[in-house]
């Protein structure tokens, strides 16, 4: 695709070149939006319509947010679906249901301003442009909900051109070029690194591994990554981790591949779901290349639970927060209870699980494995969830009857060993936090 935007590039340059555009014949470009709007929807050469669309972005791009609103809610209005016309369509498609007529409803069904984007994606560099473009539209919408009719438009797009089997999932490590490096270390979301030494101890060792999704048409930028630790038992605490002072092991060796940190990178992206398919992806690779690998799971934050709790129970939020000894019994056994509500009750209207990696993770297939007091001690894990992490399992055997299940019934796959120890804190008498939250009710977990 790459070599195709090339050779496109090319031959508008040439077009120049060899005055395949006279100088009386030349595109008028400007640099007024709704000029440039209309050069683009009224092109009839493919040659010319790359200029013009190239020229809308560049506009676009330089517009202040209040005329970029502005540009887009007068593009809803000026060429958006002529429902009368679509009706009278529908109601001839009603008597004669040719081939003919349900084009023209195909045809009338959809917004002008669609293919406006189609064009603009069709410049070279055109589908990063919209990548970074959609990022100020969502900005936009918060504050002006017309246009997110435009973003529902634009993500529909934006989804077929990103559809999974255009993806190029890519190994990164200490020999990948630095410019992509620069981005694993800014678009790292869930443990910052802090510098070139910690990014070196993820990628160098023998057992450490990362995978990104790229795509064709944004060859140097990351779609989304995923960073990897191959280890003999199921880790409990990030540190254990992360640490850089710590003894490399064979890779060869490894009887668990645990995937700690998965970063989107691409504001623009947002709503449109790699995620899943690169954990299964990566897990294949990995099963593939290590024949010793018997598990996978994550080391996941909890970062909802507080929030949670601010909204559902203030009142065990309060005991939680005053606990002045996190290691004693009375304060495990009630997160044990606590966090039996908030993953296997759900306070949403779609019953999907509360927070949103179990959303992520359990809706893919996954298996909620087991609770890890104190996992996360830094500022940010004490903050979201008193340091709590979870690891999710992923049996690639069943995976895709999990999400099959879970799709059916929202019902939260559960370990038999952390069932057992949601039994055990269930009717737990505590000494040291006596508290009022309300009983457990009717949780929905299935092992």
């Amino acid at each position: 695709m790459r070599l195709f935007q090339d050779m496109l590039a090319s031959l508008v340059q040439n077009t120049y070149r060899f005055g395949i555009f006279s100088q009386t014949h030349m595109p008028t470009l400007s640099s007024e939006p709704t000029a440039a709007i209309e050069a683009v929807m009224s092109a009839t050469g493919d040659v010319s319509s790359l200029i013009y669309a190239e020229n809308l972005l560049t506009v676009l791009e330089n517009l202040s947010d209040t005329d970029l609103a502005e540009v887009f809610t007068d593009i809803l209005t000026a060429r958006d679906i002529d429902a009368a016309a679509l009706a009278e369509a529908a109601k001839l498609y009603q008597r004669d249901k040719s081939a003919e007529q349900l084009t023209k409803i195909a045809h009338l069904a959809e917004p002008e301003w669609l293919n406006l984007f189609r064009r603009l994606n069709a410049t070279k560099g055109g589908t990063v442009r919209l990548v970074t473009l959609r990022a100020r539209l969502l900005s936009l919408a918060k504050r002006h909900p017309d246009l997110k009719r435009i973003d529902s438009g634009l993500v529909a797009l934006m989804r077929h051109w990103f559809n999974p089997g255009f993806l190029v999932l890519q190994p990164i490590d200490w020999s990948t070029p630095a410019n992509i490096l620069e981005k694993i270390i800014a678009y790292e979301a869930v443990h910052e690194i802090r510098s070139w030494d910690e990014l070196r101890a993820r990628l160098a060792p023998d057992d450490r591994r990362c995978f990104a999704f790229f795509h064709p048409a944004m060859p140097e930028e990351p779609l989304i990554f995923v960073e990897v630790a191959l280890t003999n038992n199921i880790p409990s605490k990030i540190d254990e981790l992360l640490t850089l002072e710590r003894s490399d092991s064979n890779a060869d060796d490894a009887e668990v591949a645990v995937f700690y940190s998965i970063s989107n990178c691409q504001v623009g992206l947002a709503g449109i779901s790699f995620g899943n398919f690169l954990i299964k992806r990566v897990a294949q690779e990995l099963k593939q290349e290590l024949e010793n690998l018997r598990q996978f799971v994550t080391l996941s934050p909890v970062p909802g639970l507080r929030r949670w709790l601010e909204t559902n129970e203030p009142s065990t939020l309060r005991l939680l927060t005053n606990a002045t000894d996190l290691d004693n019994n009375d304060f495990q056994k009630q997160m044990a209870q606590t966090t039996q509500r908030y993953f296997c009750e759900s306070s949403r209207s779609d019953g999907m699980p509360n927070d949103p990696v179990a959303r992520f993770h359990i809706g893919n297939g996954a298996i909620l494995e087991q609770m890890n007091h104190l996992g996360d001690t830094t500022e940010k894990g004490m903050e979201q969830s008193f340091g709590l992490m979870v690891n999710y399992r992923y049996d690639l055997d069943i995976v895709e009857k999990n999400h099959e299940d879970f799709i059916q019934t929202k019902a939260v796959s559960v370990s038999p060993s952390l069932k057992a120890l949601w039994k055990v804190a269930e009717n737990y008498s505590f000494s040291a936090l006596a508290h009022s939250s309300r009983s457990i009710g009717t949780a929905r977990f299935i092992e």
